[in-house]
């Protein structure tokens, strides 16, 4: 089996779904550049057929975005195939994203069909887009609740019917782990024609286990993963793109894959996503978080100072962010003060240390975190022996 993780970027797309995060042409312009720089795989623009500035959207990137495939969405139906072929016409390289929902739950409910009927929209569907694009993917929308016998049938029908790559998306996030990768491998056992197709995963986040779920459907043969920039997407999000990459970076003895992402421009496309929805990243968020390279415990600060690799499974480095911080703050220690006086070219004695660490702890009960101001006016009144706590900027900010 091949060993390249396809990386089908959707931040365009299923990303801005997510309230809050529309982006006008000229957002999506500048984001799909970065994404570029990212070196994705492939890149799924919007979906044609819901508005003017969705079409649009999809046709300037298609025409100023050469490196990644550009993709489109489109319901399996004519109009909507007719207008995403539109909208990719100038692309270097286009995909046709076809998608019907297979699961009993919306069959009765949403779509109000029978699975013959669905079966059926769905093979014709694949068959008229390859009229138009070489490359044409299915999603089957729920495929995470959908009888495993009738997704193999439609699995094999879409193969047989010209889809070059099968979606199948936990698309409420419903699944476990073990659910998700004993579904793929089921699933690939079974389908006849499953070597003539790539297998995808498309994983929401509404039980927080879009990342594992996709890993497990890499673990059990899956070889595309649909993701998004920060985890951003319908309701909880999809899975976060940079976690799903450093995972197999990290551990990739383990997983035995790789990518072509360029990870070094993973912080920097969470920040632009940041600037052109005005939306920020938790401090926690696992890769590009605020605090993901940071640290305040004093266990871990002087282990950090000793050898990085004690509290560091990757470097800063290696996914653009331009390096770790030693946080001042009431649960550090003594090796952290010392390294951060140092690097603001300030040597203390012993017994200025214990006067400094000293006042640094009272200010840092009152302070979330000590500044460099606040530092510098800590040493002063440790070598000094004037001053008190008073005079310090004890007050919390705002």
């Amino acid at each position: 089996m091949d060993n390249k993780v396809i990386i089908f970027d959707t931040t365009l797309r299923d990303g801005e779904q997510a309230p809050g995060f529309s982006m006008n042409i000229e957002d999506k312009l500048k984001m799909a550049r970065q994404l570029e720089r990212l070196n994705v795989d492939i890149l799924e623009a919007g979906f044609p057929i819901a508005s003017e500035g969705d079409f649009e959207a999809v046709r300037r990137v298609s025409a100023e975005v050469r490196t990644p495939t550009i993709a489109g969405l489109a319901r399996s139906v004519k109009k909507d195939i007719d207008r995403c072929a539109k909208a990719l016409e100038h692309a270097n390289k286009s995909r046709i994203h076809v998608f019907l929902a297979t699961s009993d739950i919306h069959l009765k409910y949403k779509l109000n069909k029978t699975r013959e009927e669905a079966l059926a929209s769905a093979a014709e569907g694949v068959r008229y887009a390859r009229t138009m694009c070489d490359d044409v993917e299915f999603s089957a929308e729920d495929a995470g609740r959908t009888d495993l016998d009738f997704l193999v049938q439609v699995t094999e029908a879409v193969i047989d019917a010209g889809a070059r790559t099968v979606n199948l998306p936990d698309t409420v996030g419903y699944c476990l782990p073990e659910d998700y990768g004993t579904l793929i491998r089921d699933l690939r056992s079974r389908v006849k024609n499953v070597d003539r197709a790539i297998i995808s995963t498309h994983c929401h986040n509404d039980l927080g286990l879009a990342v594992a779920n996709s890993l497990a459907g890499i673990q059990n043969g899956i070889r595309q993963v649909e993701c998004t920039i920060n985890g951003i997407g319908e309701r909880a999000g999809n899975a976060a793109l940079e976690e799903i990459v450093m995972a197999l970076q990290v551990r990739q003895q383990f997983f035995g894959v790789t990518t072509n992402i360029n990870a070094k421009e993973l912080y920097a496309s969470s920040q632009m996503l940041c600037e052109v929805t005005g939306m920020p990243v938790q401090a926690n968020k696992a890769i590009v978080g605020d605090n993901a390279f940071a640290h305040e415990a004093g266990i871990h600060q002087d282990g950090m100072l000793k050898n990085a690799i004690t509290y560091e499974i990757m470097t800063p480095e290696s996914v653009g962010v331009p390096k770790g911080k030693i946080v001042l703050g009431k649960h550090s220690g003594r090796h952290a003060l010392v390294a951060r006086c140092r690097s603001l070219g300030f040597q203390l004695t012993l017994e200025e240390l214990e006067h400094a660490y000293s006042l640094l702890t009272a200010v840092a009960d009152k302070k979330k975190t000590i500044e460099d101001a606040d530092l510098q006016e800590i040493i002063q009144t440790a070598r000094t022996g004037k001053g008190s706590l008073s005079t310090l900027h004890t007050a919390s900010p705002a």
